[in-house]
């Protein structure tokens, strides 16, 4: 099974650009979407399903702000909008599905640097989520953990960690959130086959043009819980992928 991540920053510009053949290509079984920036009915209609079967959004309140879709070949069993925090859902940032090998993540997290109050929401979002997984887990639930988690975890994962660390997205308080996520018994897929690799990034900065100096920063995961890690058979990202500020992740699954 492989699942692709992509916060493609518009569904609807980067369906015009190369979404359509980057799927042909990648072939993905579940492929999930962050940042549509739309609601469904705003979007021309092969866009909606991207010729899956299934998909699934949800969208904020606010239009052309945030969203995510997971687009499916197999129906789910469950589908679930959040996970229960309306601050969060009016937002749009999650879709939850479960299926016969495990529970579905699709989360865009919330970006801080916009002043106080939106790091605040990112804090209170992070800590949330964590309570809710440690439950999750607590009943013996296999998870995939799949977006945009506007957090860089390691120094090697953006291209200059000491001018950063005063940087939403790689804070202390935030670094020291991912090293408690994974303490819940959540793996890093990419780094488990590519421990130390350096300079392997998913977003550069546009206003910068930082993507044809490679500084740029990985803060696109898929993680999953330790009791699907005998299941995995690759992780990677695709950053040769253009189309967006992110470029796509992979996992491949073997059940």
């Amino acid at each position: 099974m492989k699942i692709v991540s992509w916060n493609v920053n518009g569904i609807r510009a980067c369906y015009k650009k190369n979404l359509n053949e980057f799927l042909l290509t990648e072939e993905p079984d579940i492929f999930c979407v962050q940042e549509t920036k739309a609601h469904i009915e705003q979007v021309e209609p092969e866009a909606q399903t991207l010729g899956y079967d299934f998909s699934f959004w949800s969208s904020a309140v606010r239009k052309g702000y945030s969203g995510v879709a997971t687009f499916l070949t197999k129906k789910p069993l469950n589908i679930q909008k959040g996970f229960g925090h309306q601050e969060y859902d009016s937002e749009g940032r999650i879709v939850w599905t479960t299926h016969e090998h495990f529970d579905l993540y699709n989360i865009y997290f919330p970006n801080g640097g916009s002043g106080d109050e939106r790091h605040l929401f990112k804090q209170k979002f992070l800590k949330d989520l964590n309570i809710h997984l440690q439950k999750e887990l607590a009943a013996r639930k296999k998870i995939i953990v799949v977006g945009d988690y506007n957090v860089a975890h390691r120094e090697l994962d953006v291209y200059d960690p000491v001018r950063l660390s005063k940087e939403s997205g790689f804070l202390p308080e935030e670094r020291a959130w991912f090293e408690d996520f994974l303490k819940l018994g959540f793996v890093d897929t990419f780094r488990k086959f590519h421990a130390d690799e350096v300079k392997r990034f998913s977003w550069w900065s546009y206003r910068e043009l930082a993507r044809t100096q490679n500084r740029g920063w990985r803060i696109d995961y898929i993680c999953v819980s330790k009791n699907l890690e005998p299941h995995l058979l690759s992780a990677d990202i695709l950053d040769s992928i253009e189309g967006s500020d992110h470029c796509p992740v992979v996992v491949e699954l073997k059940f």
